[in-house]
Parts: C-alpha cells; structure tokens; sequence
C-alpha cells in the first residue's frame, strides 16, 4: 500500500499511480449503511487494466490496496457464498 509513488502488480508491467486513483469513480459496498460502518470501497473503472483497487471508505484519502482481479473476484465469491 502507498500513498506517494507509483504501484507495479505483477509481471505484466501493470503500473498505477496513486494520483490516478484520486480521479477514479469508486463505489461503497451496498452493504455499507448510513453511519459509515466498517465497509471498503473499489474502483470498477480500474479493473479493465486487470487490477482492482480497494479503500477504506473511512478514510478515502488514505493508501490503496490493489489485487490482482482474479483475487478480487474470489473474494466476493467467498463473502457472498452463505456458510462457507
């Protein structure tokens, strides 16, 4: 996670600066209620490149985590599949 330089993801070469985050449309988990709970927030407009980043949503100025998309989707199959 970083604030100031630029993020390599993998080997393919994929860079993204965090200043390119800043200007991204990210979304807040639907689950996410009024008072701010303890959710994150992601940048679909990002996963195109073949990394999603995440965010606290309580703290949207600070670092961003980015996953590989292929991790980003077993983690929602994970957290929406009941029991497991």
């Amino acid at each position: 996670m970083t604030r100031n330089s630029d993020v390599s993801a993998g080997e393919g070469g994929i860079r993204t600066g965090v200043g390119d985050l800043i200007r991204v449309p990210w979304v807040k988990s639907s689950h996410s209620g009024p008072n701010g709970g303890q959710c994150l927030e992601w940048a679909p407009a990002q996963a195109a490149t073949g990394t999603v980043p995440i965010r606290d949503s309580k703290n949207p100025e600070g670092p961003a985590l980015l996953l590989p998309a292929p991790a980003w989707t077993a983690f929602l199959r994970l957290v929406a599949t009941p029991g497991d």
